[in-house]
This record gives structure tokens, sequence and C-alpha cells, in this order.
């Protein structure tokens, strides 16, 4: 007989981990269901990244961040949430996907595919927080998936002495750009607008432009990518007409976006244009009753709202409802 866990949550980035690590507090039964490893998601992130974030508001459960930057790197992160999941004893599923969420007389049941097998698992509620890093936006152009052309920016250094075009003009781009340029790389950044965004951070966005104005990186503005073809050309069009570019490699950052079909599966209402679900801001549950969103999916498509620092509030929420409102005691543990 399939165990049923008082709370399912489904991804096991910081977020997931704070809501998990809330629940061991709280003494209630909980599983973390997560298609990567853990902390897959960061992981994928620009290998010699520094968070902007400092420290104190990347805790998480009130375990210390303690590390003497103020400002951590990807890599202390990466241990930190991993101590954190480690000292809470977090029950993980690693490596296994979520397929559907449905509710059964009051109880969850969650469908998942591990290594190709099926599996049923129960719960009383249930904690989406997936985040949105694993979705890149895609151009939808031919040529999108050839080898040279990448949507993930790791390090720079593999591209030493080459010409690479970055297509986008937030802060992904505008970083991958800059960090470049500074292990040797002939840069172009190809952007459909007239500048970068001014989302861009503004202690970077200067930069960039003084780099651009000295002739050290190349920008084309106003232009589109209509396609990538095999020998490493990229056609462009814009005011002028149509052109080509030819570049050695490309990466294409132009964003993230949360993917809605596991929310709609479960039964959340989702904006069809902003991708925004159906939740309470001050529980986080959705318009169904004990299925919560957590995180960057509250947000939708306009990714550049939620972070750690203000997604690891969700978690006390979440548990906090769960024991009152709707009057959760702690399943009983032992066979």
């Amino acid at each position: 007989m399939t165990e049923t866990v008082d709370l399912l949550v489904v991804g096991a980035g910081p977020t997931g981990i704070a809501i998990g690590a809330e629940a061991r507090k709280a003494k209630l039964d909980v599983l973390l269901v997560d298609r990567g490893g853990l902390t897959a998601n960061l992981s994928g992130f620009p290998t010699y990244m520094t968070f902007f974030t400092t420290r104190d508001r990347l805790e998480i459960a009130g375990i210390p961040f303690a590390v003497p930057e103020a400002h951590p790197s990807l890599r202390q992160a990466l241990v930190y949430y991993r101590a954190v999941a480690a000292t809470y004893e977090l029950p993980l599923a690693l490596h296994e996907e979520v397929q559907t969420i449905r509710k059964r007389e009051g109880v969850f049941e969650v469908e998942t595919l591990r290594e190709g097998a099926p599996e049923l698992r129960q719960a009383r509620a249930v904690a989406l927080a997936t985040g949105y890093f694993h979705n890149p936006r895609r151009l939808g152009v031919p040529g999108e998936d050839l080898p040279w052309v990448s949507e993930r920016f790791r390090d720079p250094y593999r591209y030493f002495g080459q010409r690479v075009a970055v297509i986008g003009g937030g802060n992904s781009a505008v970083e991958a750009a800059l960090e470049l340029w500074r292990a040797g790389v002939e840069v172009v950044v190809v952007h459909r607008g007239e500048a970068v965004r001014q989302t861009v951070k503004y202690w970077i966005k200067p930069d960039f432009e003084n780099r651009v104005a000295e002739g050290s990186i190349e920008a084309i503005f106003q232009h589109r990518v209509t396609a990538f073809q095999p020998d490493h050309r990229i056609l462009l069009n814009g005011p002028g007409g149509s052109r080509p570019l030819q570049a050695d490699a490309a990466i294409v950052l132009i964003g993230y976006e949360p993917d809605a079909a596991l929310q709609r599966k479960g039964g959340i209402e989702v904006d069809e244009t902003t991708l925004v679900p159906s939740y309470d801001p001050e529980t986080c549950e959705s318009n169904v009753p004990g299925l919560y969103v957590a995180g960057s999916l509250q947000c939708g498509a306009d990714t550049n709202r939620i972070f750690i620092e203000n997604a690891r509030l969700h978690a006390p929420k979440i548990v906090r409802h769960l024991i009152g409102e709707l009057s959760l005691e702690p399943a009983p543990t032992g066979g």
C-alpha cells in the first residue's frame, strides 16, 4: 500500500528545501521529489557566479550561511543548501519526474517516472516549487538545435579565441557578454531592442555600454535572429533588411519561463498571457485546496520579481496554513 505523506514538495531547490525543512520542524511527514539532483537548477547557473544577494538573505530554515564573504559564490550556495537538507534529514526522491497530480477523496495522487518506471505517491497536500531555470525560452527559429548553438552559459574559458554571438538583452546576456570578453573572446551581442533592457543591473549596465562604446564588444540592436545555419552563419533581420552574421558559437539567453503544464494538470488556474497561477498570497494555496504554489512560479512569466530572498518566505506560510487552517496533524511515524 502506498504511504500517504502529509506534504509532498515538487522541486528540491532552495525553495523546496526551505518548505521541507519547515515541515520537518513542525514534525510533519514530508517528501521532496525532483526531476534532477538536489539543487539541480542552481547547478546549471554559470560556474563562477557570485550572488548579488547577501548571504543573510539567502539563509533558510534558521541555518546560518556561515561564510566570510558578503556575497556567496555558487559553489558556497550549493554546499549550504545541501547542508540544510542534510541537517533536517529531508526525505528525497531525486531523478524522479512528476507526470500528473490529481486529487481523489481528499488525497493527492502524484504519478511520477523514475528511470522509465512509473511510481504512484500519495499526499495530503502538495507544494509546487519547480522554479523556471530548467525551461529556457526559445527563439523558435530553424537551426536552434544545432550543436554550436546553446541555451546555457556556464563558463567563458571554453570559448577562448572564438567569435561568439550572444542573443539577448537582459541580465543573463549582458553578464555573459562581459565574462566572455574578459576571457579573451570576441563577442557580438544581438538584441531586438534599441538598447539592452533597462532592468539590467545598475552596476553592470554602464560597464557593458562602455565596452560597446570603446569597440571591445560589438552590439547589433534592432535585429532579430531568423535562422541558424550549419555553416555557422546566423541570419538576422533588421531595419535595413536581412544580413548574415558569422560566429563560431551562439548562446541564446532570452530568459526563462515556468512550465505551467504541471500546474494545469493539477487543476490550478493559470493566466494564459502572464502564466500567473491563481493563489492566495497569504497562504500560497492555489484555487485547489491543499495544492500550493511557491517560489518563482507565483510570478509567472515575469521572472524578475521573485528570487531566493523572497521565495524562502513562502515556506512558513505554507506549513502554518497546513497546521492551522487545515487542522493538519503530524502523520504517525513507524511502520
